[in-house]
């Protein structure tokens, strides 16, 4: 069985409540959540450890989701390398006695310049 709080340590929490700070404007209030954003931990969590009143700092937050301003939090988003298609044709040119070997995927430009070179020989 859980024993009840008593009255003492209600009032302790009451009193913790009310010392922690408020938040004073709207510049205080996005400094704030950005930071909480930067966190990643939860406005309650961020208010708790930096000494602010978490209901403070979630009632701006609401205020801004209803202006429609409210900060984005920062998610984490995996990203999946995609693989790189493999080529299996490989081309070459032989002028002379110089050779030039590529594949599909060699670029434009270079081919370009190659092609350049090996008209001046």
């Amino acid at each position: 069985m859980t024993p009840k709080p008593s009255c003492a340590s209600l009032t302790h929490f009451a009193e913790a409540q009310m010392q922690r700070r408020k938040i004073a404007n709207e510049a205080e209030a996005r400094k704030a959540l950005s930071a909480v954003a930067r966190s990643g931990a939860g406005i309650g969590a961020w208010a708790r450890a930096h000494g602010i009143d978490g209901r403070s700092l979630h009632a701006w937050d609401m205020a801004f989701a209803r202006r429609g301003t409210r900060m984005k939090r920062k998610a984490l988003v995996e990203l999946v390398a995609a693989s790189a298609a493999v080529s299996s044709a490989r081309y070459a040119i032989r002028v002379g006695g110089f050779s030039f070997e590529f594949s599909d995927d060699a670029r434009e430009e270079t081919l370009r310049r190659v092609l350049a070179v090996l008209r001046a020989c």
